[in-house]
């Protein structure tokens, strides 16, 4: 069983942002969990625009101290990703999912992982991966 645990931006920001709705339960997980964190890296910009949006420009800077203060591993799309992404975006028109989730998916299904960090589960409830039941 893959120990993994995929973390998206809107579980990203809420951990870092300590005035979000999402910050405490956010922290109460990431304290129980045994699973090891891994940031998908296309979601750094996103994080990045939410902060902007919320708390100015400045804030990225701190919120970039932090993640490099945690050293929580960092993970690379490739081509294979991107093409399964885009495959994803067709087989789901009507959900119109964002590219971060649909690459978010994509890694998943390649990497083994079941498991997701979001607070957006709307789109993940949705996705049907080929590795596992949801």
């Amino acid at each position: 069983m893959n120990n993994q645990i995929l973390i998206d931006s809107s579980f990203l920001f809420a951990i870092f942002h300590h005035r979000d709705k999402n910050h405490l339960r956010a922290v109460e997980f990431n304290a129980k969990t045994t699973n090891a964190p891994l940031v998908p890296d296309n979601t750094l910009p996103e994080v990045s625009f939410l902060f902007v949006r919320d708390l100015g420009y400045y804030s990225i800077g701190e919120f970039l101290a932090g993640l490099v203060a945690t050293q929580i591993p960092l993970i690379g799309l490739n081509m294979i990703d991107i093409q399964r992404a885009h495959e994803i975006m067709q087989t789901y028109p009507d959900a119109k999912f964002d590219l971060v989730d649909t690459c978010i998916m994509a890694l998943s299904e390649r990497l083994q992982i079941t498991k997701i960090c979001t607070f957006d589960r709307q789109d993940f409830i949705i996705f049907r991966p080929k590795h596992c039941d949801y």
